[in-house]
């Protein structure tokens, strides 16, 4: 406990220079100079006078380092025996690809992106794909009711859907395209257009100048770079169960998410370069977005 105890006095005694020191685990465009904004108390905010990308710093830092070839992403699926392991130079180069075909249909900073996806990669490499324009993710639990989406849809207003056609349980596959099809015909606001991540368990029908297969929409798409983001420019909106009403928009910002999270996984959880971080939950819970920024 001594330890523990040693980083905690040493935080209580200068909050500021604390925070400071942990954004040095952080590439900045343009460092912060202040960890803490009050100017708006009691809306307070993190690091807001840097300049930053989170998917740079999850991704291609670790490429630009010399470690394109380590592993950035294993994934093992038991229901449906997949198992697959993706680099980081590899994972750059699918986000940078969808980023770009994104990019080249409108995407842009500050725009809204709603992921409505199962457990495979694609569902991080959207989000990174999202956070490397500046666009704003919002990952929706796969699986849930039209009306559910409908409502979050309605709320985040969003230029596109990510969507799989399925999701795959043990004994039973859900199909989410007819939801999402639901779910836009229901909700007030219609995105520019839908991305759909075609499962061989359970292909959907797509709509006419509105849905677009996943590889077929990326084909030809020139590789997006990280956009410059402000520290306090969003970079996802996770929305609340609203078991007791609406659901509500949480909102991460880009800089003190990533300077947070990379103190927390050394800190709290004691991962290293090179360790394997298991992430069980579901990816439309708020693990699955710090994960992707991990």
């Amino acid at each position: 406990m001594t330890g523990y105890r040693e980083v905690y006095d040493g935080w209580k005694a200068d909050p500021e220079g604390f925070w400071m020191k942990a954004a040095g685990a952080i590439d900045w465009i343009e460092p912060p100079t202040k960890a803490l904004d009050d100017s708006r108390a009691p809306l307070y905010g993190w690091f807001a006078d840097a300049v930053c990308n989170t998917c740079w710093n999850a991704v291609d830092r670790h490429v630009e380092a010399g470690h394109g070839d380590r592993r950035a992403i294993i994934y093992d699926s038991p229901v449906t025996g997949t198992k697959a392991t993706i680099s980081y130079a590899e994972l750059r180069d699918r986000v940078a690809r969808l980023a770009g075909a994104l990019a080249a249909r409108g995407v842009e900073k500050g725009d809204r992106v709603v992921i409505y996806m199962s457990m495979v990669p694609e569902a991080l490499v959207a989000m990174l794909a999202c956070a490397r324009l500046g666009a704003i993710h919002s990952v929706v639990f796969g699986g849930f009711a039209a009306p559910e989406l409908a409502v979050r849809i309605d709320d985040a207003k969003p230029k596109a859907v990510i969507a799989a056609s399925c999701g795959i349980e043990p004994g039973r596959v859900v199909t989410y395209k007819p939801l999402l099809d639901k779910a836009l015909e229901i909700a007030e606001h219609a995105p520019d257009f839908c991305v759909v991540l075609q499962r061989a368990q359970g292909p959907a029908a797509l709509v006419a100048g509105r849905d677009f297969e996943w590889e077929a929409f990326q084909e030809g798409a020139a590789p997006a770079p990280c956009a410059p983001v402000g520290g306090m420019d969003p970079l996802y909106v996770l929305y609340t169960s609203g078991t007791t009403g609406q659901p509500k928009g949480v909102v991460r910002a880009n800089a003190g998410h990533m300077v947070a999270l990379a103190w927390t996984m050394r800190n709290v959880y004691d991962v290293a370069p090179g360790d394997v971080f298991w992430a069980a939950s579901d990816v439309g819970w708020v693990v699955a977005p710090i994960s992707s920024g991990a």
